[in-house]
């Protein structure tokens, strides 16, 4: 006996899920509203050139069986690339991944010392309370807070540091961030000098992976809105425009708020209500064409400086040895805003000399764009205000109460994590599937517990 399983969302989550369910001989339909697959994970053409959502990579932290197998699946096309980013912190550029050698060299003696007495003092310090500003500064101390993290919480969740929830700090830094900063420093952590990225761009990864459990027997719809997910006597009904789909499960990647307005019969008005509390950040991503063979040789340049609200920017070529055009490159701006806000209204063309002006505040060169393409994108990331977690919880004991629903992935789980997590979340719900076509609960509650960790690799 085999499952019956309709996947909403070809992303990370819902792709891994996809083929390793098909795999296993079970019935899977993944249905997708983008016309590719990948999601935000996926990758697009500008002017010729390959290029992401923003700045993607697979970090070397993959799980090892996930990472094999993405190996097997695109060969030599999947390249381990060394980092070469770097920060812009108090008028100076210092290396990305940090090196103690380079910090040495070009961090302000003034900040080296103060963050530096920081750490020291480190033991010292206790968090006041549970929000982001109580546990960095117990962690790391002013110095680093007030010149580094909090300028670039500020832009990044539109929030003071003092308004976001200490579980943004444990997913984005880390419980112990002096050790992490400190491992780093002596590279006795993970490695991070190394990634690995695809010949074709970020996207090739999902592409490879929705082909191969297409192969597996899974049928992959793309352009395929969901309007509805219904409970009816088969188990549960997606409704996609004219095309309806019955199934024992529905495993969804949807942001859950967007599932819980879906579902019918309508969730009690605790849930809406929690559903309408729960809120994402959105980001804008303007992408300078230039007629020149590369900008400069760094991969990104993060900016978590308040003089510009861009936060990083990358140049795709210098991710990958590819077939880009050598007569020009591509730059990445991504700049987290609101929906509706100042700049998400801005007009492309004033969205493109933001970005040139940014580029000349740090001393980078002049740019004169050949063309400015801009994508906005209304949930980038979750956004962990001192409420959330009440309403996660209600959403969460929701859908669990409903027989055959799983939510999964990123927004699935309205959680803080890098794509390779994601797959994590997909392999897992599909071991939890038996080969009598069962579910073990137990199972997959073990690997829920496990994400809860998750810790974003920079």
């Amino acid at each position: 006996m085999t499952a019956t399983i309709t996947i909403l969302g070809a992303g990370p989550a819902g792709l891994g899920a996809a083929f390793r369910a098909a795999q296993a001989g079970h019935q899977v339909t993944i249905v997708e509203r983008a016309g590719r697959v990948g999601g935000l994970a996926g990758s697009f053409e500008v002017a010729g050139v390959m290029v992401d959502h923003g700045s993607h990579r697979l970090h070397p932290a993959t799980e090892p069986h996930l990472l094999e197998e993405l190996k097997r699946l695109l060969g030599e096309d999947l390249q381990q690339r060394t980092r070469h980013g770097r920060i812009y912190l108090e008028g100076r550029w210092i290396a990305f991944p940090l090196q103690t050698a380079d910090l040495v060299r070009n961090l302000p003696p003034s900040f080296a010392i103060a963050a530096g007495r920081d750490a020291i003092l480190s033991p010292l310090r206790k968090a006041k309370g549970d929000t982001f500003a109580d546990l960095l500064l117990a962690g790391l101390g002013p110095t680093m807070c007030d010149r580094f993290y909090f300028p670039y919480a500020r832009k990044m969740w539109g929030l003071a540091p003092e308004m976001i929830h200490g579980e943004q700090a444990r997913r984005r830094v880390g419980g112990n961030a002096a050790g992490k900063l400190l491992r780093k420093l002596t590279g006795s952590g993970k490695a991070g000098g190394v990634f690995y990225y695809p010949r074709r761009g970020f996207g090739q990864i999902w592409e490879a992976l929705a082909e191969a459990a297409s192969r597996s027997g899974a049928d992959v719809r793309l352009n395929t809105p969901v309007d509805r997910v219904e409970q009816c006597s088969g188990g549960l009904r997606v409704s996609a425009g004219a095309e309806q789909f019955e199934s024992e499960f529905v495993w969804s990647t949807l942001p859950i708020p967007v599932l819980a307005r879906l579902f019918q019969p309508c969730p009690d008005k605790q849930v809406l209500d929690a559903a309408r509390r729960l809120r994402s950040r959105g980001m804008v991503l303007v992408y300078l064409v230039l007629g020149v063979g590369r900008y400069t040789e760094f991969d990104a340049h993060y900016v978590p400086q308040g003089f510009t609200p861009v936060t990083r920017i990358s140049e795709p070529k210098n991710y990958r040895d590819g077939d880009d055009p050598a007569d020009r490159t591509v730059l990445c701006a991504e700049i987290p805003c609101a929906s509706g806000d100042g700049i998400w209204s801005t007009d492309d063309r004033d969205l493109g000399r933001l970005v040139g002006e940014a580029l000349a505040g740090m001393g980078l060169p002049a740019v004169d764009p050949v063309e400015v393409v801009v994508k906005r994108v209304p949930a980038a990331y979750p956004v962990y205000d001192l409420g959330y977690s009440d309403c996660l919880e209600v959403l969460v004991e929701w859908s669990e109460s409903v027989p055959g629903l799983l939510t999964l992935g990123r927004h699935g789980l309205f959680a803080h994590n890098n794509s390779h997590h994601a797959l994590e979340m997909g392999w897992a719900a599909a071991a939890a599937l038996g080969p009598d076509g069962g579910f073990d609960a137990s199972a997959w509650s073990a690997s829920a517990e496990s994400f809860a960790a998750h810790v974003v690799e920079d």
